[in-house]
């Protein structure tokens, strides 16, 4: 890659936005129509809507829907005839689209690329609750030029048997690890994170795209309500991710030459500096540290060290937040405090977390906020699967002396993160690694646990009896204290 070349600099030119709120499902944007508003604004926002004419390339994450190949469709409705569609299916990280985009800009293999993701899930929710079928979105027979998928499962066989199906208990049970690890109280790290999303709830309230702008106090945060389900201990509904939102993004990249050519002002320039990721994949269980996330730190190493960058010289940090969980292990990992801003949208919890479309978010807001003065550097990170994929983009405002950087240091990852074998059928004893209540409405319905065994394996186990379920919710810790396992069930040991 030639740095000095103009026509090997990729930058991010053109930021859209569409946040909706129609109370009447038949009358609201599908996702399409909102990528399609998102990706319009994108192109005013670089003051060259003909730049979306001529793209190169259109990159979708997949979310809630079904649509065959939405580059395409999109390309047709912005005057894009020629180009090119990839589609990303659930499990590859969103930051792998935008670091690939940049990459091909900086090859020379492109001019120009969108980047655009959205979903429509309160579209969805209102429809649910009227009771309407939707119109199915319009498709056509092609395929996208290239599909991108995960290589491996994200569940291991014995989390599908426990019927973990939402990763909310995944993420749960990793919170009890990480608490337990750093010893604080049941009751400490609640009003821990509680707090640490109260401060969210704040920078929601000041982000016009955010979908809830109303700054939340801890104990509203913390504590189960009407309004405020519990879901998995200690989650509650507003320390999870809110994918009930019709919410879209879309960056449009081209190279500086393009840029020049197409009389983009220089104060719409926002540059990406890198991109790194790691595509090892373990599934929570078989962990060897469930409250640890390795990943995070190589990834996010191999993003700042080449610069010289220290974590107390970037400006502005937006954490995936989908749980608590996700922030606290990649603050860690960066030797980023919790008394800062880790988020610039207000976190996918009141900002928004359209359904695998988040960063595509966050990076929007990122940008806005860099050109408007405040800050010179800022860095992103995402999660694909169930903290199983780790990435970061790092932005600034200035050129970058070297160029664009790309680095995958999913082999670096996959030698240092340590694996377990989950055993399908254990009885015996065991101690506890993690745990966790299942919530239906209004009433505890299962508690998980991840057991350690004396030969290094892992089983899964469940229990049902009332007596379990409310002391896995009391103030006592249990991560390493004895249990009992007889195939699928547990008992607390006497």
């Amino acid at each position: 890659m030639n740095s000095t070349d103009p026509a090997r600099t990729p930058v991010l030119v053109g930021i859209g936005t569409a946040t909706r709120r129609e109370e009447n499902p038949l009358q609201a944007l599908d996702p399409l129509a909102l990528m399609i508003e998102a990706a319009r604004h994108a192109g005013a926002d670089a003051g060259s809507p003909d730049l979306l004419t001529t793209l190169d390339q259109i990159m979708v994450p997949r979310g809630r829907w079904m649509h065959a190949n939405p580059g395409r469709a999109i390309g047709a409705a912005l005057g894009a005839t020629r180009v090119r569609s990839v589609l990303s299916t659930v499990g590859v990280l969103q930051q792998t689209l935008i670091g690939a985009a940049c990459a091909a800009i900086a090859a020379g293999e492109i001019r120009s690329a969108l980047v655009t993701g959205g979903d429509a899930g309160f579209r969805l929710l209102r429809a649910r609750i009227a009771g309407l079928e939707l119109p199915k979105l319009p498709q056509d027979d092609s395929e996208p030029n290239t599909l991108l998928a995960p290589k491996e499962e994200l569940r291991h066989p014995a989390e599908i048997r426990a019927g973990l199906r939402m990763p909310v208990s995944l993420y749960a049970i990793m919170e009890s690890a990480y608490r337990a690890r750093h010893g604080w109280s049941v009751a400490e790290h609640r009003d821990r994170i509680a707090g640490l999303y109260a401060r969210f709830s704040a920078v929601a309230s000041n982000n016009p795209d955010a979908w809830t702008r109303k700054p939340l106090t801890a104990a509203a945060i913390r504590d189960p309500s009407e309004r405020n389900a519990m879901q998995a201990f200690p989650y509650t509904k507003l320390l999870c991710s809110s994918w009930n939102v019709d919410q879209a993004a879309a960056l449009l990249f081209c190279s500086e030459a393009e840029a020049i050519a197409r009389e983009v002002p220089r104060d719409r320039w926002v540059y990406p500096w890198t991109s790194t990721e790691s595509n090892h994949m373990v599934a929570v269980t078989a962990r060897g540290d469930l409250g640890a996330c390795p990943g995070a730190a190589i990834a996010g190493r191999a993003a700042l060290e080449p610069f010289g960058i220290g974590p107390d010289e970037l400006d502005l940090v937006d954490l995936y937040s989908c749980f608590p969980v996700a922030v606290e292990t990649y603050a860690e990992a960066l030797d980023l405090g919790l008394e800062r801003d880790l988020t610039v949208t207000g976190g996918m919890s009141y900002g928004g977390g359209p359904y695998n479309n988040y960063v595509l978010q966050s990076t929007a807001r990122l940008g806005q906020l860099l050109r408007a003065g405040q800050g010179r550097l800022g860095l992103i990170s995402t999660v694909s699967g169930v903290l199983t994929k780790q990435g970061f983009g790092l932005w600034s405002t200035d050129r970058p002396a070297d160029g664009f950087r790309a680095a995958d240091v999913t082999d670096t990852v996959a030698a240092a993160v340590a694996e377990k074998p989950v055993l399908a059928d254990y009885s015996g004893p065991g101690q506890l690694a993690g745990y966790t209540v299942l919530h239906e409405p209004n009433q505890p319905v299962q508690a998980i646990a991840v057991v350690d065994l004396a030969d290094g394996a892992r089983a899964l186990a469940t229990s049902i009896d009332p007596a379990v379920t409310a002391a896995f919710e009391g103030d006592t810790e249990f991560v390493g204290t004895p249990i009992s396992v007889n195939g699928e069930r547990f008992q607390l040991a006497a």
